[in-house]
């Protein structure tokens, strides 16, 4: 109870009564008591914004779950998944009925009566003030009508049904049919949690994000490729090309032309007056099904220009930071044009490609004048991108390296660690940090890079820290020793190209490392796990999701079309609910146009992690914990009123 006598008189001023303190005391309490909300937990989107909107919607499968609770064998299969596909996508749906129902009145008071059914189901979670405020404004009272009244007492069962049939009868049944639909979808699932990597490779990042911004209550926390992408943004050149090269190599330019409003015209120019006469067939492209092919030779020399431009920013970088310990990643330095090849590390390979006309044998780090010219283009093009600014602002402000949440520990990567399981030392600008003070030390970093204004060279750093985050040996959000870039373009042997990963992928299936993890992030309780992302399970080679027997959870198993062809399936989710843990395993999706069509869905396998022991309560969970602390308080408040130490205000 708060002791300092300042802290009760503000805390009077909200409530200035016995009455009221003791009113809110008695809410707080049985808040309580209602059971933990269902959270949601999604990782490596990686721009698969189809995908993931569809997962979105149907909840991991917890909306299906609650049709079934609610009408068990009263529906046909048939019946729940045109429920099921109505509730996902009311608009679309709702443009089919219309054109083929021969009774469309009939119709809508079917669906009408089922959705308000669904609606009660995943309401009764909460409170109603919390129900109120998620209720859509122009139908708020009709639903908080429907939804609180019990149709079976005969009394208000005329006063329901015509609520029904007036809303059909004056033309508003679409539109009360969306309304339910997007309130339902917002009930189930009260909390999403984006463990990482909504960039790259996908063809829609940028409309994830607008998802994102949209939703109700979302954290999210950075992957590597989310941090490039908060790099750009801020101005970092080297951030500006990685994430030029990967968006070349997956055929989505226009993600930056169409999506972000960057004018990409200065790179093409440039690079046809470089690359004009080079098939650049090392820079394919991997392209999804909507790319336009007519761009292909284009995007190629693109593709290329901006990979060396990359690499010397990169060698720039490397030059610039000694701390950072990646000399090893110098490489344009270590070409011999007239053999033809390069030696890395003690080993001469043979180069695939020797047509290298921006780059000068004496310092083939410098920039030529033209680069100099199109990289300071594409930075002014970056910095003045109203979106893009506006889609990194808010992951700076919903998102971090890592949360600790309800006894869970959720982070993107990993954290690095030696061989004997000791948390991996790493410098940064002549300071070593190690486990969470890593995290916190990076972070810090990331939010000076973009934010910092005043001290230029804080800036500077903060920039140079995000690219460490991309590609850094000691990243937790990247894992691996190097990222082999220019081998996996330029050298035929693949064992080149090979980028060893930390130690904590051989150590987590070790009880005692992952305990020391959790303790390290403040975790000691039993029954804590860490949730992570980034690394596609294996399915299809025998890997499991579940580490050292569900104490930690991957959760990327896959989600973008780029990995599915390794991992044998189309990506993890979890659920969280009051009565426990599971983990989604996804089919890949066939499209929003045949779950509009034909109701179909993704189909997914339910893993149980844990089923608890007991039911889970607001009581249990973090938001608990603080309510309890409020009802300390005002209790201290109710004594401060009964004791004489503070007067009552009147009304």
């Amino acid at each position: 109870m708060p002791q300092d006598p300042k802290i009760l008189k503000l805390l009077s001023r909200q409530y200035p009564t016995i009455a009221a303190a003791s009113t809110e005391i008695v809410n707080l309490q049985s808040i309580l008591n209602l059971p933990a909300a269902t959270e949601h937990y999604i990782s490596d989107i990686h721009g698969e914004y189809e995908q993931f909107n569809h997962v979105l919607r149907n909840g991991s499968g917890a909306i299906r779950r609650k049709i079934d609770e609610g009408f068990g064998n009263t529906l046909t299969q048939k019946d729940k998944r045109e429920l099921a596909a109505l509730i996902y996508y009311p608009e679309e749906r709702l443009s089919l009925v219309v054109e083929e129902e021969e009774n469309l009145d009939d119709w809508y008071r079917i669906m009408l009566h089922r959705l308000v059914q669904v609606t009660k189901r995943a309401a009764s979670k909460y409170t109603r003030s919390k129900v109120r405020k998620a209720l859509p404004a122009d139908f708020a009272y009709v639903i908080e009508e429907l939804i609180t009244e019990k149709e079976e007492i005969e009394d208000k069962e005329r006063y329901y049904n015509e609520i029904i049939h007036t809303i059909i009868r004056i033309g508003r049944a679409g539109e009360f049919i969306i309304a339910l639909s997007v309130l339902i979808r917002r009930l189930v699932v009260d909390q999403l949690h984006i463990v990482g990597d909504i960039y790259d490779r996908g063809p829609g990042p940028h409309i994830i994000m607008d998802t994102l911004m949209d939703y109700h209550s979302v954290d999210i926390q950075w992957g590597n490729h989310d941090i490039s992408w908060i790099g750009a943004a801020a101005g970092s050149a080297v951030c500006i090309a990685t994430v030029l090269r990967i968006s070349a190599r997956y055929g989505n330019l226009d993600i930056l032309e169409e999506g972000y409003g960057i004018n990409l015209v200065p790179l093409a120019k440039f690079a046809l007056e470089v690359y004009g006469d080079d098939p650049c067939e090392l820079f394919s492209i991997r392209c999804g099904e909507g790319y336009d092919t007519r761009d292909m030779a284009l995007d190629m020399k693109m593709h290329k220009a901006v990979t060396i431009l990359q690499l010397k920013l990169e060698g720039q970088l490397i030059r610039r930071c000694p701390c950072f310990g990646m000399e090893n990643r110098l490489v344009l330095d270590k070409i011999d044009r007239e053999k033809g090849t390069v030696t890395l590390e003690g080993k001469t390979y043979p180069l695939r490609d020797l047509n290298f006309p921006t780059i000068d044998p004496a310092d083939p780090y410098d920039l030529s004048a033209e680069e100099y010219v199109v990289i300071g283009k594409l930075k002014q093009a970056f910095l003045h991108s109203e979106k893009l600014q506006k889609h990194v602002r808010f992951l700076l402000s919903k998102g971090g390296l890592y949360k600790v949440h309800n006894g869970n520990l959720l982070y993107h990567g990993c954290v690095p660690m030696e061989a004997d399981g000791s948390f991996k030392r790493v410098d940064l600008f002549g300071k070593e940090y190690s486990g969470r003070a890593l995290y916190d030390a990076l972070e810090a970093y990331v939010r000076k890079g973009y934010y910092a204004t005043e001290d230029r060279e804080e800036r500077r750093r903060g920039q140079d820290i995000m690219w460490y985050i991309w590609a850094g040996p000691g990243s937790p959000v990247f894992g691996k020793d190097r990222m082999a870039t220019f081998e996996s373009y330029f050298i035929e042997d693949p064992a080149a190209a090979t980028e060893e990963k930390n130690c904590y992928y051989r150590l987590y299936e070790q009880e005692e490392v992952l305990d020391r993890i959790l303790s390290e992030f403040g975790l000691t309780e039993e029954g804590a796990h860490i949730i992570n992302g980034h690394v596609p399970v294996q399915v299809k080679k025998g890997d499991t999701p579940l580490k050292c027997g569900g104490k930690l959870l991957v959760i990327d198993g896959g989600f973008s079309r780029a990995y599915q062809s390794k991992t044998g399936i189309a990506g993890y989710t979890l659920i969280v609910n009051s009565h426990g843990m599971y983990l989604m395993a996804h089919e890949p999706f066939e499209s929003k146009e045949a779950s509009v069509l034909k109701g179909s869905d993704i189909v997914s396998d339910s893993i149980p992690v844990e089923q608890y022991a007991r039911r889970h309560f607001v009581a249990d969970t973090d938001i608990g914990a603080q309510l309890k602390e409020s009802i300390a308080d005002l209790e201290a408040l109710l004594e401060a009123y009964r004791d004489g130490e503070l007067k009552e205000k009147g009304e």
